[in-house]
């Protein structure tokens, strides 16, 4: 067991306060519910000796970094959301990258995507990943499908630490994700069965 551990890497994915706390410009309902799972899932990693990656979206102060369709957000007086060095971009209270952790910057849904992930996976050995954070139908889809596209062996949602906008589309982009890939490769459980 113990050598499937040494195989498999935890993503968090942009566990961070402008996403999550109320009032932040990207308050995704239900991403603060997650939060003590998450934080669960990071400690089980930990012990397992699982290696933890967090995903995390970092922009520009000026949003020359982000998706086209949403460089709107940084044009008014306010700052946009999660620039580079602003409170907005911390982690989430109770989350923190540890020094055996690893910290990796995107610009779009997938982590995958305009990223090094997956040579830094190879390089670490790793074959198997747990998904955890969010967003449901946005950034966590996008990662398991490309994920799944890049041959990894395993690829695995911890569901009741995910969340999308309502309980509703949750449901759903799971419904849906289990379709598309082989059910040998994707898997969906919950905290309490990892």
């Amino acid at each position: 067991m113990a050598e499937k551990w040494k195989k498999t890497a935890l993503l968090v994915i942009d566990m961070q306060k402008d996403f999550i706390l109320p009032g932040s410009p990207w308050q995704l309902n239900g991403a603060e519910a997650i939060v003590p799972n998450v934080v669960k899932a990071v400690e089980v990693a930990r012990q397992r000796g699982v290696l933890v990656v967090w995903v995390v979206r970092e922009h520009d102060p000026f949003g020359r970094d982000i998706e086209l369709f949403r460089r709107d957000l940084f044009r008014g007086e306010k700052p946009g959301p999660v620039i580079k060095g602003s409170a907005g971009s911390e982690l989430v209270d109770g989350l923190m990258i540890h020094e055996q952790d690893y910290k990796l910057v995107k610009a779009r849904f997938s982590a995958f995507f305009a990223t090094n992930l997956r040579s830094f996976l190879q390089r670490a050995g790793v074959d198997s990943l747990v998904v955890v954070g969010i967003q449901t139908p946005n950034c966590v889809r996008q990662t398991v499908f490309d994920a799944v596209a890049l041959d990894y062996a395993s690829v695995s949602v911890i569901v009741d630490a995910t969340a999308a906008a309502s309980p509703e589309v949750h449901a759903g982009k799971f419904s849906y994700a289990c379709s598309v890939p082989p059910a040998e490769v994707f898997a969906k459980f919950e905290l309490f069965d990892w």
